[in-house]
């Protein structure tokens, strides 16, 4: 017997798999294959990773998502991860639900017009966000690197190949309709796409001022753009996070996001969030997450880069570095405000006997206890 193989074993309990079996995954998954011995019960999949998402190919770039479809926990948001190669387009379109944003690496040129005709145009790149409002036409081109970006929905079942695509509207109107509301001639419409274009090849623009229209109604009042990654973050004695929502990107009014990161062996500390759900993004390193979902059910998933996590309303968690390198993840949130409750911080801010008697400890362990959120710990 390989004696390097990962076992469903712990201590006396348990016993070999000797197959059929998918080695790897459980590798990348230790604690399904052996829980913690405090798990206990069954809560929905938390977890569904992007590499085992259906990936679109088009001639420009590549697409995937992760929806409630794939994660049908995920009612509150869906996501998306977009490459696009240098001077590619994702088209003219919008959607029926707010987008939000965050440039993985390299960089593109984003634009919107809203329903006063007043307009935005920007250039973004690795660390910066962007957030366009429900209904409000926009584009994405890639500049000279191309670029790989995460789109993030206010909706579970939102997908992206049910978006409204410029190309597709005019390819299902009548050409004589067309040329009556542009006023252009019939003849001129010959090479119309019969068909969206979705994500399609072109030049890499030219320097933003010279992209530039100036629209007679003037740009946008708020900024669609916000550079997270220029954020002076919040530091701990074990890793640091930075917070984006309505108060810091008014735009932002519907979805709410921290970028943590955790060095090897850090805590993210026990908490939960009062309002809303959890979607996660991990962009490197790796790590476990513990969920409490009352009533003696705990259930631990494993996460590596790519993979997309999901914590439901009120449920209790921590997210620990497990790797040799820092985790990096985003958190995000369908609310204008990021908001999380602290376990040690509601301890410490209640009569230390109360937690004492409850808990079985000594008052002068809860007295010592921090007053302020550590949210990262060492």
């Amino acid at each position: 017997m390989n004696t390097d193989l990962p076992q469903p074993q712990r201590g006396r309990k348990g016993g070999t798999d000797t197959g059929p079996r998918n080695v790897e995954l459980d590798r990348q998954n230790p604690d399904l294959l052996v829980p913690p011995a405090e798990d206990s019960g069954t809560i929905p999949n938390l977890k569904f990773s992007m590499s085992m998402a259906h990936t679109r190919i088009e001639d420009g770039g590549w697409t995937r998502e992760v929806t409630q479809r794939e994660l049908p926990v995920a009612t509150q948001l869906a996501g998306v991860d977009m490459k696009l190669n240098p001077g590619a387009y994702r088209e003219l379109h919008w959607h029926k639900q707010s987008e939000w944003a965050y440039v993985l690496r390299g960089s593109c040129r984003i634009g919107a017009v809203d329903q006063e005709g007043r307009n935005f145009l920007e250039d973004v790149e690795q660390g910066d966000l962007w957030f366009f409002p429900k209904g409000v036409p926009h584009h994405i081109q890639a500049l000279g690197e191309g670029v790989e970006f995460l789109l993030v929905f206010d909706d579970g079942m939102f997908s992206e190949n049910s978006t409204f695509m410029i190309s597709d509207y005019f390819a299902h109107t009548p050409r004589s309709v067309i040329a009556k509301n542009f006023g252009w001639r019939q003849e001129q419409l010959a090479d119309l796409p019969e068909r969206e274009k979705y994500i399609f090849s072109g030049q890499v623009p030219p320097p933003l001022e010279s992209d530039a229209v100036v629209s007679p109604t003037g740009d946008v009042p708020r900024t669609f753009k916000h550079r997270m990654l220029a954020q002076a973050p919040e530091r701990f004695d074990g890793g640091q996070a930075r917070v984006t929502d309505s108060k810091n990107f008014a735009a932002s009014d519907t979805i709410s996001a921290a970028l943590v990161e955790i060095d090897p062996g850090g805590l993210r500390e026990l908490h939960w969030h009062p309002t809303n759900d959890e979607w996660q993004y991990w962009i490197s390193g790796q790590g476990r997450m513990g969920v409490f979902a009352s009533s003696g059910v705990n259930r631990t998933f494993n996460y590596q880069a790519g993979d997309v996590g999901y914590v439901p309303f009120a449920y209790g968690h921590y997210v620990e570095n497990t790797g040799t390198e820092p985790l990096v993840f985003l958190e995000m949130f369908r609310s204008p405000r990021f908001e999380d409750i602290s376990l040690s911080q509601w301890m410490a801010n209640t009569p230390s006997q109360v937690s004492a008697d409850t808990l079985n400890l000594s008052r002068s362990m809860i007295d010592a206890l921090p007053h302020s959120k550590q949210r990262i710990m060492a």
